[in-house]
């Protein structure tokens, strides 16, 4: 099994433009959008933070927090997002463990519950979070699922 590392941006923040990066290759947002909101975490303008997970210098998995990842519940907030792992290390329990990371981190600092919008079905419930209502995404034909972690 890897040996894989688990930080914050804070902890790496050399790695915010390799982060950004990242993120955009994987979910085609503009790096720069992705850019504001890790210097705005890194500089402490806000708590809602980027965690990452590590094998070696390479980032193998990642996801974010915001305010309001593109949907209709503005008062839902802040939003994991871009929770994603690269299919060469799926099924080895990394995006558990990401989550795992920003719901204590977010806790610690006051800031629960948190929320977060997805096709999926089965996967976030193992990790505590529930089904909460349905929301309409920017842009998007039908609505999508909306989680929250207590």
């Amino acid at each position: 099994m890897p040996e894989y590392t688990y930080i914050t941006l804070r902890q790496r923040p050399e790695l915010k433009e390799t982060a950004a990066n990242w993120f955009h290759e994987r979910w085609g947002i503009p790096a720069r959008a992705y850019l504001e909101c890790m210097t705005d975490y890194i500089d402490r303008r806000t708590e809602n933070g980027w965690y990452l997970c590590m094998l070696g210098d390479r980032i193998v998995g990642g996801l974010g927090v915001i305010e309001n990842d593109f949907h209709d519940r503005k008062d839902l907030s802040p939003n994991v997002c871009a929770v994603y792992t690269d299919e060469a290390y799926r099924g080895q329990g990394i995006a558990g463990r990401l989550l795992d990371l920003v719901v204590g981190d977010m806790k610690e600092k006051g800031i629960s519950p948190l929320y977060l919008v997805t096709d999926h079905t089965g996967f976030y419930e193992r990790y505590g979070w529930e089904f909460y209502c349905m929301a309409q995404g920017d842009g998007e034909p039908e609505p999508t699922r909306l989680y929250i972690h207590r």
